[in-house]
Parts: C-alpha cells; sequence; structure tokens
C-alpha cells in the first residue's frame, strides 16, 4: 500500500492510524549485511567464484594465461556481489517491522510495499536465533488454520517452513532487547485469559535450543 493513499496520521509501517489504546513498541529494519551474508548468501558466491578462479588458473598453464581467464572471473564475482548488496541494500531500504502491544507488522517490498499484519492472538509460538554480530532472527509460529503464502513473505519468513509457514522478523539489530521486549507484550496480551506465548531461544553456537529469553 502507497503512503500516498495511507489516511492522515497514519504512523509510518502501518497500514492505518492506530486503534484507541494500542501503541508502538518498536519499529526496525533488517540489517543489510545480515540479509547479504543470510538471505542472498553472499559468502557461498565468493567461494564459488574463488573456487573457479582458482581452478582455472591451475589449468590455464601459464601466469599470462591465467591472468586473462582469472581476471574476468573475479570481475564477474565482484559484479555479482555488488547486484546482491544492492538487493540486500533495497530490501532493508523498504521493510520496516513494527511491534505493538497487540501485534506485529511487517511492512515490505521493493516494487510493490505488502503489509502483513499478524495479531497477538493469531501468534503460537515465537523464537530467537541470535547471531554473533548482535543481531537475530525472530520467527513467528502462527496458530493452526493461519497461513500466509511463502513466495508473498520471503525474504521475511522461516526457510524451509513450506507446509505452515512461519512469518521472521529477519536480521533484527539488537535482537535479543528486542525478543525481550516482544515476550513481555505477549505475556501483558494474554493477562490470564490464555496461555502465555513463549520466546524461545532457537540455538547459537554454544548455546542449547530451549533457553527462554524472557521469563513469563
Amino acid at each position: 500500500m502507497s503512503g500516498d493513499f495511507l489516511p492522515e496520521g497514519t504512523p509510518r509501517g502501518l497500514p492505518g492510524p492506530l486503534p484507541a489504546g494500542e501503541r508502538i513498541l518498536w519499529q526496525g529494519a533488517p540489517t543489510t549485511a545480515g540479509l547479504l551474508v543470510r538471505v542472498f548468501h553472499a559468502r557461498l558466491v565468493i567461494a564459488w567464484f574463488s573456487a573457479c578462479a582458482l581452478g582455472f588458473g591451475l589449468a590455464a598453464g601459464t601466469p599470462t594465461a591465467a591472468l586473462r581467464i582469472v581476471g574476468p572471473t573475479l570481475a564477474v564475482g565482484a559484479g555479482g556481489l555488488g547486484l546482491l548488496w544492492l538487493l540486500a541494500w533495497l530490501t532493508h531500504r523498504t521493510t520496516l517491522y513494527t511491534i505493538t502491544n497487540r501485534r506485529v507488522v511487517l511492512q515490505a517490498g521493493i516494487a510493490l510495499p505488502v503489509t502483513h499484519n499478524l495479531p497477538f492472538a493469531q501468534i503460537d509460538t515465537a523464537g530467537l536465533r541470535s547471531f554473533t554480530d548482535g543481531s537475530g532472527d525472530l520467527p513467528l509460529r502462527l496458530r493452526p488454520g493461519l497461513r500466509i503464502a511463502y513466495l508473498q513473505l520471503w525474504p521475511h519468513a522461516r526457510p524451509w517452513r513450506l507446509a505452515r509457514t512461519e512469518p521472521m522478523l529477519r536480521s533484527v539489530p539488537d535482537a535479543d532487547t528486542v525478543a525481550g521486549l516482544l515476550a513481555q507484550a505477549l505475556a501483558a496480551h494474554a493477562d490470564g485469559a490464555a496461555p502465555p506465548v513463549r520466546v524461545a531461544r532457537l540455538g547459537r553456537a554454544h548455546e542449547h535450543p530451549g533457553h527462554l529469553v524472557a521469563a513469563e
């Protein structure tokens, strides 16, 4: 939905004005570096072109012939990496995640912005996978019977969850803090009327899955 057609007073990242009693707790966007590495797999691209350049260079026979082959190969690889960085940056610039005291909102789309509203009542479980740079992924498992098409969500979807898609806040900066805030908001929303939704850590090097980010 384009901002030109939004009602006056609509906060950025939301499809309309906040209802009475609802307030924004946090807004943020995925990091460009995290998208480049974990969505567009820049490391694999670097490894592929490096291996190709090495193989071609060894097969060339002479240093001069090797330079004629390796140079263009690395140049193509650098161009491809630059294109992936551009896609990651555009995704960062056109994505805004919002957590309110009632819902999670994902607004994304480079060419055509799309907004996904996820009320807390629709969220079954939430998780956190943190990374060494302090960023992390926060997948949201929806309650049975609720589903959003994987291609509508990508890249803001948990990988390989095709049958039961899980919207995901990708590469969120300061992820531990955001996960704790989400856990508190979910617990406050339940308020004893429903089982509290936990935000569970999904795992990280040298850690064990199942550790809670925040207490109930």
